[in-house]
């Protein structure tokens, strides 16, 4: 396996705090005290500030410069001012921030204070991702956002005013109550809108929110009877692809749009396997084996009760990822992304003798009509997108093939 060569840091910050949960989220967030909000802040910057130590401790490199900060939730921007101010002069303090770095704040509509894009201003904030759903004002409501379609036009204008024109707007296909015509209607608010990144997301029917779990429990609370089926919903997903490219967004990952190079930097390091430190509640971590000659790598992850967290719990899931694992993640993270992968620098990074039961695989999903490669780039159709889940499980089982565990050893 070919050593990476060191790259720099991307650095992914969980605030988990809202002002109501949405039916459909199955995060890790929930509505807690204001109260909690400084306790949380100087845990991370407790984190932040004993990140080097623990990479020591765990054996792996941590770059110290960064080049992608993203705050995510939750609502960042539910956090005092100070506090923002706190958290980025704590990061700075011990990273190396590139002067392009970009640095991304998810935010609520509604939900952005006049002092708080101070802050933004101030702590070098130049992207924003505002969390929509839905741009007509009904469906919002049933899902527990608090905001309207002029709320949502009015906080575009207000960044962009405050200077952040790099924005991106979450859409969800499938909330309850949704109709192809009202799904229409948001693919053309989001249009008019005429910011230069979108997210669009299908609707995950799962035990771990309330309206995932009414559904597979036909309950009527949260208007589980009103969700789109999974046939309607994915004519809506194809939909908002051609739409969205008809305004100029076009796709560049499963669930990402963009303008010509507005791509998300942030979440591109995912797909491309570059390095991340996550802190807070339910945060991973991506990070290279200190010892370059064993090609490891470890994903981590924090707990998700706050309780423990704020008590000083550290990660609960420690994974070391052998090459055979990674050669897996570098077939199905990187089929997320349009342009595919690119055979020869797997086979650089991992050899042909591991590279050769995934093309196996690529041949199989090639004469289904899900794959399609030319022998030097092997990318997903568009039937192959919508089926991910069913492509990607292929290559979790390469490791068998190749005569590896299936997990790295436990740290």
């Amino acid at each position: 396996m070919a050593a990476l060569q060191s790259d720099a840091l991307g650095i992914y910050v969980s605030v988990p705090f809202c002002r109501s949960k949405c039916t459909y989220c199955n995060f890790a967030s929930g509505v807690y005290p204001a109260s909690e909000h400084a306790r949380y802040v100087s845990r991370l910057i407790e984190d932040i500030a004993g990140a080097g130590n623990w990479a020591a401790r765990m054996g792996v490199q941590l770059p110290r410069r960064v080049d992608t900060v993203y705050l995510g939730g939750g609502t960042p921007s539910l956090l005092a001012p100070e506090l923002l101010t706190r958290l980025f002069d704590a990061m700075r303090s011990e990273f190396e921030f590139e002067p392009d770095a970009e640095i991304t704040v998810e935010c609520a509509p509604g939900q952005i204070a006049d002092e708080t894009l101070e802050a933004f201003a101030a702590s070098g904030v130049n992207r924003v991702s505002i969390g929509v759903q839905s741009f007509v004002d009904r469906e919002a409501q049933v899902s527990g956002r608090l905001h309207s379609r002029a709320v949502v036009l009015d906080d575009v204008k207000r960044l962009r005013a405050a200077g952040i024109q790099n924005l991106s707007i979450d859409l969800i296909a499938g909330l309850a109550g949704q109709t192809f015509a009202s799904w229409q209607e948001s693919l053309a608010v989001l249009a008019e809108s005429g910011v230069p990144h979108a997210s669009v997301y299908m609707l995950e029917v799962d035990q771990d929110s309330r309206l995932g779990r009414e559904v597979l429990s036909h309950g009527a609370r949260y208007h589980a009877e009103l969700v789109p089926t999974d046939d309607a919903i994915a004519q809506m997903y194809s939909t908002a692809i051609e739409k969205l490219m008809q305004a100029g967004l076009e796709q560049y990952e499963i669930s990402n749009f963009c303008q010509p190079g507005m791509q998300s930097r942030h979440n591109l390091r995912y797909w491309k396997r570059r390095p991340y430190l996550g802190l807070g509640l339910d945060a991973s971590s991506m990070l290279r084996d200190a010892d370059s000659a064993k090609g490891r790598v470890l994903r981590s992850t924090t707990t998700d009760d706050l309780k423990a967290y704020l008590a000083g719990s550290e990660p609960v899931e420690t994974t070391w990822l052998a090459p055979a694992q990674q050669h897996e993640e570098a077939w199905f993270l990187g089929l997320r992304l349009n342009k595919g992968v690119e055979v020869a620098a797997v086979e650089r990074e991992f050899g042909t003798t591991m590279v050769a039961p995934a093309l196996k695989v690529v041949a199989r999903l090639s004469e289904t009509g899900l794959a399609i490669s030319d022998g030097k780039t092997v990318r997903l159709t568009a039937e192959g997108r919508l089926l991910s889940n069913d492509v990607f499980q292929e290559f979790l089982e390469l490791d068998v093939l190749n005569g590896e565990p299936a997990i790295g050893a436990q740290a």
